[in-house]
């Protein structure tokens, strides 16, 4: 069992900055794939960004070059560097990981069902 826990999501204004946080309860979640999803409000949840275990990364068209995923492995902590926000970013923010076997590129972890454990989620909301 992995529990994952979100943070740092708030209410700021288009074009800030900020950061999320996974706080991983397990130190092995060094090994495994880690992504970030987000709902918005009557939408489905997407796919934003991922790391797999050998800090590969992959981003969603709508984040590129805006938000960066990163991993502290000895704080068993996955991050999300959020830059140049705007109101289309507001959402729900979850982490999540897969312990099932690693896929071989960071850009087959888009799917929801790829992943094994889910946080609850921080809200992430950009006034425009």
């Amino acid at each position: 069992q992995v529990q994952l826990v979100e943070s740092g999501g708030r209410l700021v204004q288009a074009g800030d900055s900020l950061r999320l946080s996974c706080a991983a309860s397990v130190s092995t979640v060094s090994r495994y794939g880690a992504a970030w999803f987000r709902q918005a409000s009557g939408k489905e949840r997407e796919f934003v960004a991922v790391i797999n275990a050998v800090t590969n990364t992959y981003y969603a068209d709508s984040v590129k070059g805006r938000f960066t995923i990163s991993r502290d492995n000895a704080e068993s902590t996955v991050y999300l560097q959020m830059d140049s926000l705007k109101p289309e970013d507001t959402a729900v923010y979850y982490c999540a990981v897969r312990t099932r076997p690693s896929y071989r590129l960071a850009s087959d972890y888009t799917a929801s069902n790829a992943m094994d454990y889910w946080g609850k989620g921080t809200l992430v909301t950009v006034s425009s």
